[in-house]
């Protein structure tokens, strides 16, 4: 099963991090026996200093900026990612997120 899932990783603030990881579950990241929606999430805090023509949902255009942030951190069936990805872009309020996919190795591949 390892070698048919993907790990799913992206940011987001700390408001969005509840809605981001529904919208994930909910395409199918998570799954692991009768568990959906599983997840590890850290706060921290992420900086970008967004250009003249950005239009930032937080901080300020041409500053540099600090934010808190949660990193989602999930997986999912290589079958789903597109799905996960295309839920995290549709309920993620940045204009870029960073959406990590890393496909996962099997236990026959180690």
């Amino acid at each position: 099963m390892i070698g048919e899932l993907c790990r799913i990783e992206v940011t987001a603030p700390v408001e969005a991090v509840e809605r981001v990881l529904q919208a994930m579950g909910t395409a199918g990241a998570g799954v692991l026996g009768e568990y959906s929606h599983c997840a590890f999430v850290v706060v921290g805090q992420g900086r970008f200093q967004a250009g003249a023509g950005a239009s930032p949902a937080v901080g300020v255009a041409g500053a540099m900026n600090t934010v808190e942030e949660g990193c989602i951190q999930s997986w999912c069936r290589r079958a789903d990612a597109r799905a996960v990805v295309a839920a995290i872009r549709a309920a993620h309020p940045y204009e870029e997120p960073v959406i990590y996919v890393i496909p996962l190795l099997s236990e026959d591949a180690l």
